[in-house]
């Protein structure tokens, strides 16, 4: 018998259920939605989770279209998931947690007598730690972004090799290899012994169809590679930036790009224009070195400081 929270699952069964983290400010119970798919056969556990971040969708998006694809009976080991991690973010659509204005990817490990992010990081962690491989689906909040998978233990982390297998596993096509902030669980559960990746899929405004069947592909790839499903999978080689540079308008206005995501970018090559509200250009801002472009705002309108675009440099294939 396999539980996460009020889902239990026998082998070969899959169940739903909720996950106490706390109360809410009337008093009412708050429960992040599970799922446990327990498989017919003995073999390894997965733990899946998304909306790490209220406004990022793609990830509850791949398990909407994912989960009722895959049948316990097919399966070996067990696949834990954690639909809605920011449950308080995701009503109100906002990034953090509004109640205690905490972005939840820094709680990590947690602390289950906390604040409202300590606690449902702690219960969440404690899912994770069962778990052989963990997946945590991200995207790049409502900003423009490539696909992505993110190494976020560090080059020298014990696990990193296991971590960067895990994501060329993934197969997003780009893989940012860079120690993240602490509190990430990609930070924290490699410290458990765990490989743990977070796919940045894409950004978007609700959500993104393309983002989220390459995801949904991901996590396929992970389950086959991992001995959970039957069948065969390839990984083509993918593109790696270990660094990571952002860039600010020097002037308020707007933004017009000279590259387009994905594109090859060169030390002095123009990225973006700042323009005021007639077309005459008041400012444009190069390359400091080469890499590739990663991401960017969404809206053009810009005030001076305020961030625009972000190129991964260092850049080879893995």
């Amino acid at each position: 018998m396999t539980t996460l929270g009020t889902a239990t699952a026998a082998p070969g069964e899959f169940s739903t259920g909720r996950l106490p983290v706390g109360e809410a400010r009337d008093g009412s119970e708050v429960a992040l939605p599970v799922a446990v798919l327990n498989g017919a056969r003995d073999g390894k556990t997965l733990y899946l989770q998304a909306v790490s971040d209220g406004d990022e969708l793609n990830g509850v998006g791949v398990l909407q279209r994912l989960i009722p694809r895959l049948d316990p009976a097919d399966l070996a080991g067990q696949i834990l998931v954690v639909g809605i991690v920011n449950l308080h973010a995701f009503h109100v659509a906002e990034h953090r947690n509004p109640i205690d204005d905490t972005k939840m990817n820094r709680a990590y490990p947690g602390d289950p007598n906390g604040t409202s992010s300590e606690r449902i990081a702690a219960a969440t962690f404690e899912a994770a730690q069962r778990a052989d491989v963990v997946l945590d689906l991200h995207q790049g909040s409502t900003s423009r972004m490539i696909n992505e998978t993110r190494v976020r233990c560090g080059p020298r982390h014990r696990l990193h090799d296991d971590c960067l297998e895990l994501a060329r596993v993934f197969d997003a096509g780009y893989v940012l290899d860079q120690k993240g902030p602490d509190g990430q669980l990609a930070r924290a559960a490699p410290d458990e012994g765990i490989p743990t990746i977070d796919p940045e899929l894409g950004g978007a405004v609700g959500w993104d169809e393309e983002s989220i069947s390459i995801g949904v592909q991901g996590v396929e790839n992970v389950l086959v590679h991992y001995g959970f499903l039957d069948g065969e999978t390839s990984h083509g080689e993918q593109t790696r930036a270990s660094g990571f540079e952002q860039y600010g308008a020097p002037a308020g206005g707007l933004v017009s790009f000279r590259k387009d995501l994905a594109d090859e970018v060169s030390r002095g090559d123009p990225l973006f224009d700042v323009t005021d509200p007639f077309g005459a250009v008041k400012s444009t801002v190069t390359a400091d070195s080469d890499g590739i472009f990663w991401r960017t705002r969404r809206l053009p309108q810009v005030a001076t400081g305020e961030y625009v675009c972000s190129v991964g440099t260092d850049v080879d294939t893995v």
